[in-house]
């Protein structure tokens, strides 16, 4: 980069004189132009860029003290250097009032020009490295912001979040600035791009090419369509490909200018699914769940459906599934959803198709949740993905043998040998995912079924650590990265990886590592 450089002076011998003694290369810098008095460089200021100003102090219209106590005022970034005959006190009290860098007297020696002018391009090199390394954590810490916020937005609308601490929900809703949408009546909007057959040669612009530039589509369409509403946008890691918003009030408006705005810049229609409007986050899985299903349903060819529409199954219904599943009672499982799907056909074909995605969505779930985690839920033919499966799904019996092999695979234990060890891995992926919140033994105990005296060995005999030290060693693992990648303060990092205070994180850091954090982060290991 090089560095701009306007001359004032109102005698033009004296600026081409200064002009030939610079080694403008040399330094870095270029000639940005030239002004006979103060009025002529503050225009020239006015118009374009300039680092570095050059300036004599005796000069008509506008002489240099009125100049530097103007640049001061409008322009305090301004590098200046004074070149005068005068060794006046005055000017030389002003000079030092303005921050001059230096203050050279006529006539100035090409070595005494040069070095003054390289302090002044090192100055500014400095500054520009400043400015780029607080851009570049601002960058990362806001990438972090908002990693954790769709990490905290998912596991909300899974209900995965562990079960205690409802202080610390309060406190994440905080955080991230969700309280307000936890109070406000809003609506899940799902969209996603569909592989259409007219755009096969369309030089490959397939969705899975488009999926990252859609992403930020939807993201700075979001936030700018209803900044003052502070809608959420996330993704959700079991569906790539798809982007969501949580947006208060109504969604008719926003989801036809999005359409508009996606077609226009992407040149594809999205799907878009609303689900129906909720208050409270208690409901947002619900509400998540129904935009999935009016995406699904959308893509698939149906006709829009209603964002009112029922996105779950009967309540009882739902538990009867859930109970058949963690019991592996499969013919129970085929005979329940049998009646259900074959009620369904009767009704209408789009209830029937819906029904199978509330259906596919109910063993997502319970997979999702299952000890057997490590087992997909499918052979890789996954309805979000390819929506237009289910309508190939045509008849009650076919339906049926579709969601037993699903919930067939369900029943696989990854390591038949050894149970233990695929709920063990388990645990310790929700272990990676959830350290930032109030764990413990006991809670993780209950969520995997095992007494906690039992769990405690069992994690120790497999893991080769106990609980406790597992925990900590991810904690820290995440406190190093936030030390080296951000300027957070350790209140804020001790809160961002699940430490109760400061004081105990600077704690159990130095016992781990040997220095605290501070000296870290200063001199890193």
């Amino acid at each position: 980069m090089m560095y701009r450089v306007l001359i004032v002076d109102d005698e033009p011998e004296i600026r081409h004189g200064l002009l030939l003694k610079i080694n403008w290369e040399e330094l870095g810098i270029l000639l940005a132009g030239e002004a006979s008095h103060g009025s002529e460089a503050l225009e020239r200021l006015a118009c374009e860029p300039i680092d570095i100003v050059m300036t004599d102090m005796n000069m008509p219209v506008m002489d240099g003290v009125s100049f530097l106590e103007a640049c001061q005022e409008q322009y305090p970034s301004l590098r200046l250097l004074v070149i005068t005959g005068y060794e006046d006190f005055h000017y030389a009290k002003v000079a030092i009032k303005s921050h001059v860098r230096d203050y050279l007297l006529k006539p100035v020696a090409q070595e005494e020009l040069n070095n003054a002018l390289s302090k002044v391009v090192q100055e500014l090199k400095q500054e520009r490295n400043r400015r780029d390394e607080q851009a570049t954590v601002q960058w990362k810490l806001s990438q972090l912001y908002r990693e954790n916020k769709e990490h905290f937005l998912v596991h909300l609308v899974r209900e995965e979040l562990p079960r205690n601490g409802s202080g610390s929900l309060s406190e994440r809703f905080k955080l991230f600035e969700l309280e307000g949408l936890g109070q406000s009546a809003v609506r899940f909007v799902t969209a996603g791009l569909v592989k259409r057959a007219e755009a096969e040669g369309d030089n490959g612009r397939t969705p899975e090419r488009l999926r990252t530039p859609f992403e930020m589509l939807i993201r700075e369409f979001a936030e700018s369509y209803a900044a003052e509403l502070q809608p959420a946008v996330f993704r959700d890691p079991s569906y790539p490909g798809l982007v969501h918003v949580i947006l208060p009030g109504e969604a008719e408006a926003f989801v036809r200018e999005l359409r508009d705005c996606v077609q226009q810049h992407l040149g594809f229609e999205p799907a878009v699914g609303v689900g129906r409007q909720v208050t409270g986050f208690q409901e947002w899985k619900e509400a998540y769940s129904s935009a999935l299903l009016a995406w699904s349903m959308e893509a698939g060819g149906a006709e829009k459906a209603p964002a009112e529409a029922d996105a779950a199954l009967p309540a009882d219904f739902a538990k009867l599934i859930q109970r058949c599943l963690s019991r592996g009672e499969l013919e129970a499982f085929a005979k329940a959803i049998e009646q259900e799907l074959r009620s369904a056909y009767q009704e209408s074909r789009v209830r029937f198709v819906k029904r199978i995605f509330q259906l596919y969505l109910l063993l997502e779930a319970e997979a999702a949740s299952a000890a057997e985690r490590s087992t997909t839920l499918s052979d890789g033919e996954q309805l979000w993905v390819r929506p237009d499966l289910v309508w190939a799904l045509d008849t009650v019996e076919k339906a049926k043998e579709y969601l037993l092999r699903l919930a067939s695979g369900m029943q696989q234990p990854s390591d038949e040998d050894d149970p233990d060890r695929s709920l063990l891995q388990t645990a310790r992926q929700y272990i990676d995912e959830n350290y930032n919140y109030d764990l413990n033994l006991t809670m993780l105990a209950e969520r995997f079924n095992y007494h906690p005296s039992y769990f405690s060995e069992l994690f120790k005999a497999k893991v080769g650590k106990t609980f406790i030290q597992y925990l900590t060693e991810v904690r820290m693992a995440k406190a190093v990265r936030l030390l080296e990648d951000t300027s957070l303060n350790l209140w804020d990092i001790a809160e961002l990886t699940g430490f109760s205070n400061a004081s105990y994180f600077s704690s159990k850091f130095k016992k781990m590592y040997g220095v605290t954090p501070s000296e870290y982060r200063s001199k890193p290991i």
